[in-house]
């Protein structure tokens, strides 16, 4: 947090809700606008309070934005990490499947501000991109291989199994207008995402499974 505050000085209860409050508005500002289309003004608008003092705990739009992409990177990571190499292999994966599944179900707008970054050239996300978020793909790509290796799942490449699975279940979240305009009144609603699931889990689960 970014304030005028003493250095070791001790942060207040007030300022940590302050602090909460404008990243919780300006979520919703990113999410909308992307970072090039959002301003101070509309932040601290959404915030209810004014741009004086929302500048008095952070200096700019870039320090309310970073710790925003921190926060969603650790939440987008979280059920990769979870993928358990011990674990029974297509249940591991339905299970991860499942879970980004909720996450565009649950964090729309974490999403949507992602897949801006990304299209941006991902300026706030490059290094963390090239470092935590490859070797940790890397690492769940040799446990998909190594199941591979033991004949419990069909060969394929588990790099693209991987992106194949973000880009089919973050499109419940970045699309989210376009899937319930198709869908329509009668299946356009919250069992949207069940039926996703029921649909992911025979797209994926069938084709992994090991020819006999």
């Amino acid at each position: 947090m970014s304030t005028d505050t003493e250095p070791g000085r001790p942060v207040t209860r007030i300022q940590r809700e302050k602090h909460e409050l404008i990243l919780e508005a300006a979520l919703d500002v990113f999410s909308r606008y992307g970072f090039r289309g959002s301003t101070i003004d509309q932040i601290a608008e959404a915030a209810g309070m004014s741009k004086p003092n929302l500048l008095y705990y952070f200096k700019s739009k870039e320090d309310i934005h970073a710790p925003i992409l921190a926060r969603i990177l650790e939440t987008w990571l979280e059920p990769l990490r979870e993928m358990n190499a011990d674990g029974d292999p297509l249940p591991e994966i339905q299970s991860y499947i499942r879970r980004k599944l909720e996450m565009s179900r649950d964090f729309p707008r974490e999403s949507r501000l992602f897949a801006n970054e990304m299209l941006r050239g991902a300026p706030g996300f490059h290094e963390v991109l090239n470092t935590e978020l490859k070797e940790l793909v890397d690492e769940k790509a040799a446990v998909i291989k190594g199941w591979m290796n033991q004949g419990k799942i069909a060969r394929c490449d588990p790099y693209h199994l991987i992106f194949s699975i973000w880009a089919t279940t973050q499109h419940y979240a970045d699309f989210d207008i376009q899937v319930r305009a198709v869908l329509g009144k009668a299946r356009g609603g919250e069992g949207r995402f069940e039926d996703a699931a029921r649909f992911l889990d025979q797209l994926f689960l069938h084709g992994l499974k090991p020819k006999k």
